[in-house]
Order: C-alpha cells, then structure tokens, then sequence
C-alpha cells in the first residue's frame, strides 16, 4: 500500500514519523520523492495536481488535509475515487475553542469595547444575560454540533440550521428555506459553519441580514466565499449588523487598504479558526486507509451529490 502527501516539508517529516512507528505496512511518501505515481492508491493534499487523473492511475482514496473540501473540481476527480474530508479532533477542538470564544466576545461586546479603548472611552454598556442571548448557527455537522455542545453551559438560547432534518440536545433546530428564515428572525449572534456549495456561496448577503434583528452579530468560520463583502459593510452602517468577526475571506490574504482593515466594528483574524495538525491528521488518515482496506466507509466521506 502506497500512501503519498503532497504539502510542507515540515508536515511531511511529521507524518512520516507516525506512519512508521504506528502504520509500517503503509509506505509513505511525499512530494519529493521518486516513486512512480501508478503505484500510489493513497493521497493526501489541500489541492490536487491538474493532472490527477491520468498521473495516478490506481489512485483510491483522496484525502483533503482540511475539513472543507470545497477546494476540489468533483468533475475533475474519477469516479472510483473516493473524497474524503479530513475529521480530526484537534480539526475539531480547534474550531470549537476559537468559535466559543468568538461568540462570547460579541455576546460581551469585546469588540466595542476595544474601539472605545482606542477612543481613550470608559463607558459602559448594557449587560444581557446569556440565558436571553439567541445564538444561531448556520450548519449542523461535525464542527456546528461541536461548537453547539460547547455552548449549552453558558445556557444561551441555541438555534442550528441544516438543510435536512436533526435532532440535537438543546438546540432548537431549523431546516429548509421556510426554517432559514424563521431562524434568522430569532437569532441575536449567527455564527456560519456551513460547507462552501454551490448553494451556499454568497449566502451571507444583504437579503439574508435584512432578515435578522437590528444589531445582530455576525461569526463567520466558514468560508470566505459565503460572505459578500459589500453587503456586510452596508448592514454595518445601516446598524442592521452591530460587529462582525470574520476568520476567512475571498481572497486571502486580505488585500491591504481593505476596508474590514480599519472598520471598527469587524475584527479579522487570518484564517487560524482550526488549524490541521499533522500528527492527528497522520493518524486520521491511516485509521481511514485500514477502514479502506477492510471494506468499511472512511470517516469524513464526501458525498458527491451533495458536494460534502
């Protein structure tokens, strides 16, 4: 079994480590090394070469080294490779530290506040308890219950929207079109957690502030492509949008003279939301080849018709 990563030398080095000593049977090989890429059945990059197809001939499982994998042409991959997604828990872990702290600095006011210090401002605002805070969030997979679950002891109102139906411990849960909109009328902080589709590109546009309560925040882990950018200034200056935090945007790097740059009301960080850690992928990705070999669905499958 032939295993190949292609991606920083540094994360190579660290993969490689941990397949020798907890998978010797599967040889690994990065992107340096001479092999012939017939011989690979196993790969492992955040972009694939152009050439994909007709370069790995034997190739069975393709895996993201990310959660998203909206980076990939599902045309361009055949039709016996199976996509899968990276599900790792510090993927995880990550996202749910960074999207719990996010959501109680807008639930806080930590973004205002940081504008008022600038300011040479003390004053006050006024303090909500979290137990009357509704908190929506856009997705329902692995990463929104995550992030849900860690924010049912705050006892926020909780709301998550899908596009099918679940049932979640102490969500109220929302699903369709007529649920998206029944959510977001309820919803003080909305926080995106959802796949980048070509359904939910540019879903966080001005119809869809214009449907949440005046002065209503806005998290945004999901990707930059969800967000139109103009709309979300406009809904700052309305008032429709009080704060933004944003940790992706189309493109990246932010360009400089951006005007998120200087905004006082949005706060960007530079897409660390959930970082891969290459240990934890190793051991992700060779949990996944085993479930391969033993005729078992690897964890994080894409399905293609839905395109995630």
């Amino acid at each position: 079994m032939t295993f190949q990563f292609l991606g920083m030398p540094e994360r190579a080095a660290a993969m490689r480590a941990v397949f020798a000593a907890e998978a010797p049977e599967i040889a690994f090989h990065d992107r340096d090394d001479d092999i012939d890429p017939a011989d690979v059945r196993y790969l492992a990059t955040w972009t694939p070469p152009a050439d994909m197809a007709r370069r790995y001939s034997s190739l069975e499982l393709l895996f993201s080294t990310g959660a998203g994998v909206d980076q990939f042409d599902l045309a361009l991959i055949p039709s016996q490779v199976a996509l899968v997604r990276l599900v790792e828990r510090n993927l995880i872990a990550g996202m749910v530290e960074y999207a719990s702290g996010a959501v109680l600095a807008l639930h806080r006011d930590f973004i205002a506040y940081s504008a008022a210090q600038k300011r040479g401002e003390w004053r006050e605002r006024p303090v909500l308890a979290a137990t009357q805070r509704r908190v929506g969030v856009l997705g329902a997979g692995e990463l929104g219950r995550a992030v849900l679950a860690a924010l049912r002891p705050y006892d926020f109102q909780l709301a998550a929207w899908s596009r099918s139906p679940r049932s979640i411990d102490g969500v109220t849960h929302y699903y369709g079109s007529d649920g998206l909109d029944a959510m977001l009328g309820a919803t003080d902080i909305l926080v995106c957690l959802l796949p980048l589709t070509p359904d939910t590109h540019g879903i966080l546009c001005h119809s869809l502030f214009e449907k949440l309560p005046q002065g209503a925040s806005l998290l945004n882990v999901g990707r930059g492509r969800h967000l139109v950018e103009h709309d979300l200034l406009s809904a700052i200056e309305a008032g429709r949008i009080s704060q933004a935090i944003l940790d992706v945007v189309d493109p990246e790097p932010l360009s400089p003279g951006h005007p998120f740059w200087t905004n006082p009301n949005i706060l960007v960080t530079p897409h660390i939301a959930s970082v891969t850690e290459p240990v934890g992928a190793a051991r992700a990705i060779i949990a996944n080849i085993r479930r391969h070999r033993d005729g078992e669905a690897p964890d994080g499958l894409v399905r293609r018709e839905a395109g995630y």
